[in-house]
């Protein structure tokens, strides 16, 4: 395999709004599903990133925009899009492109520590579709090693800074007590339950109602962080009874629209979803403040600073950990022409060096010559040239012998 192959397609938050990256978001059951085709189409190396920042699709192909028909087959997308706002990278780059991004140096916040988390989930579902072989495997293993030394010996992902509590620092620009307000969050996935600590640890909220649709989840949530649960049929009541509600669903369409909130008093909203969970609409409002994940990415403080001086000696690991991964692959590519030349001596030694009753000292020889030619292989270029001189070399040293 070529790394030159590897390619990466994607768009993310550095050219595109909200709006733009909603329609490239993949829900769980789209991703099963385009794993499914690409499975079908005899894809060996492939998986997606899909999250609020960004969707990617990494994978060994012909060319790159197989990949993106691919992608855009399954998105609401499309192809002209993609290839006018989004980006495409192969071989080394897209290599790097990863490291980076497991990093977290690619996060519309920097250091954001909850994309390897998201990395290796949609990795292992692409692995346990059969779409993951032992390129992708080590490259993605090699990444993820990278990135838990910048985490464990670096403070690029130091301090308290990411989405969930981005929606703290918005709600303390207010400069409003929200000890006696009452907030609502709808949706008990990981970002809910973050915001939820969030609001307890920093703002000392004592009034905080989780909704969920599946209820069980949202009630189960509720009594793991001693908060109060509200049946999803009953969320409309719960709005208008609310000073803050926070929106954090995987929903494909807007769960609260401009209707929501009319001859209601005044509240503050804010969306951690993407696509919008909240319609923009409702923006139009006088009485509401609107806050989606492109504005909380603005929010700046000490901690980004603290972060971006990180950023060298984050970079310096990936090279190292980058270098490894291409000595393995070098490695890899020159093992057919090895294992031939290995073949190519024990026939040799079988059939033209036959009196040499000493089998001991026969694989010896094969061992010492192989060895010679695999280092020089990785540092050179010229497979064919080695190849010979390794046959040459092993002559030479039976006649010597």
């Amino acid at each position: 395999m070529d790394i030159q192959h590897l390619f990466v397609a994607g768009i993310n938050y550095k050219k595109n709004d909200i709006g733009v990256r909603g329609s490239f978001a993949l829900s769980p059951e789209q991703y099963l599903m385009l794993l499914g085709k690409a499975k079908s189409l005899n894809y060996t190396d492939l998986f997606v990133l899909s999250t609020c920042n960004r969707t990617e699709v990494y994978g060994v192909a012909d060319q790159a925009s197989d990949l993106v028909d691919l992608l855009c087959e399954f998105t609401q997308g499309s192809k002209e899009v993609l290839l006018e706002k989004g980006y495409i990278k192969n071989g080394c780059f897209a290599a790097e492109h990863l490291f980076n991004v497991s990093a977290g140096l690619d996060s519309q916040i920097l250091g954001d520590y909850e994309i390897v988390g998201q990395l290796k989930s949609v990795v292992k579902t692409a692995k346990a579709c059969g779409t993951i072989s032992s390129f992708l495997e080590r490259l993605t293993n090699t990444a993820f090693q990278a990135s838990k030394i910048i985490k464990n010996t670096t403070k690029l992902s130091g301090g308290t800074i990411s989405v969930a509590f981005s929606a703290i620092q918005y709600l303390k620009k207010t400069k409003q007590s929200f000890r006696n307000k009452k907030v609502i969050i709808i949706g008990a996935g990981k970002i809910g339950k973050n915001t939820c600590k969030n609001l307890k640890d920093y703002l000392k909220v004592k009034d905080i109602t989780i909704v969920n649709r599946t209820n069980e989840k949202a009630q189960a949530l509720a009594v793991d962080l001693d908060i109060d649960f509200a049946p999803f049929e009953n969320y409309s009541e719960q709005l208008r009874k609310a000073d803050v509600v926070i929106v954090a669903t995987n929903a494909e369409t807007p769960v609260l629209s401009k209707e929501d909130f009319k001859d209601c008093g005044n509240k503050i909203l804010i969306d951690l979803s993407v696509p919008n969970n909240i319609d923009v609409n409702v923006k139009e409002l006088e009485h509401i403040s609107l806050a989606n994940v492109d504005d909380l990415s603005k929010i700046n403080d000490e901690t980004l600073e603290m972060r971006e001086a990180e950023v060298p000696k984050a970079k310096k690991i990936i090279m190292e950990h980058a270098d490894e991964f291409y000595n393995w692959y070098k490695q890899r590519k020159n093992a057919p022409l090895i294992r031939t030349a290995k073949q190519k001596m024990l026939d040799l030694n079988n059939k033209v060096f036959v009196m040499d009753y000493n089998q001991q000292e026969k694989d010896m020889t094969v061992h010492r010559v192989i060895k010679t030619m695999a280092v020089k292989m990785r540092a050179d270029h010229r497979p064919g040239c080695i190849y010979l001189e390794a046959l040459n070399d092993f002559i030479a040293q039976k006649k010597s012998s």
